[in-house]
C-alpha cells in the first residue's frame, strides 16, 4: 500500500471538527487505519490524524518510534485510537517542541499535560481506557487537537516560539 498524500495548512478538512466513528469494523475504516499505518511510517511521523488525509473522522495512529524527525522519542508498537477522549489529565503541564506532517518546515514550542487518560476504541471495536505520559502524552494530545479541527500552531504563545527546521536543528 503506498501512502496516502498529507494535506498542508491552509487545506479545509485540517480546520473541521471530525466526526465520530459508528462502524469500526466497517472495510473503509479498516483500510483507513492501515493507510495512516503506511503513512506515518513512510513519512517518520510519530502520529498521524485522518483529517490530515482528508478524511474527517475520528480515527489517529500513535506510533511513537526514534526516527529522523524524532531521534529521541520512544519506541512503542503503533495503535489506532477510535474516537479518542481525554478523560482525565495531570495538573502538570510541559512544554516541549512539535512539529507536524501538515505543517513542513516548522517546529513550535507547545505547552502539553505531562500525563492524559484517554478512553477510545480499539481497532476491533473494544472500548479502551489508557494511561500516556511525556512525549507519547503529547502525541495522543497533538492528534486529538486535529480531530478538533487544531494544529500545533494554535497552541504556540508566542511568534518567536515558532523556528524553521535547519534553525531548529542549529539550536540543537
Amino acid at each position: 500500500m503506498s501512502p496516502s498524500t498529507i494535506l498542508q495548512l491552509g487545506h479545509p478538512c485540517l480546520r473541521q471538527v471530525a466526526a465520530p466513528v459508528d462502524h469500526v469494523e466497517a472495510p473503509q475504516i479498516q483500510r483507513l487505519i492501515d493507510d495512516l499505518l503506511t503513512t506515518t511510517t513512510a513519512t517518520h511521523g510519530v502520529g498521524i490524524a485522518a483529517p490530515q488525509v482528508g478524511e474527517s473522522c475520528q480515527v489517529v495512529i500513535i506510533a511513537s518510534h526514534p526516527n529522523p524527525r524524532y531521534p529521541e522519542a520512544p519506541a512503542m508498537k503503533p495503535m489506532a485510537l477510535i474516537n479518542p477522549q481525554i478523560v482525565a489529565h495531570s495538573d502538570e503541564v510541559v512544554s516541549g517542541w512539535e512539529g507536524c506532517l501538515s505543517v513542513p518546515g516548522r517546529r513550535g514550542v507547545v505547552w502539553r499535560y505531562r500525563q492524559v487518560e484517554v478512553a477510545y476504541l480499539d481497532r476491533w471495536g473494544r472500548e479502551q481506557q489508557r494511561e500516556f505520559s511525556d512525549f507519547v502524552a503529547r502525541i495522543v494530545q497533538h492528534e486529538v487537537d486535529h480531530l478538533q479541527g487544531k494544529v500545533f500552531l494554535d497552541r504556540v504563545k508566542q511568534p518567536q516560539d515558532v523556528l524553521d527546521e535547519q534553525t531548529y536543528w542549529q539550536r540543537r
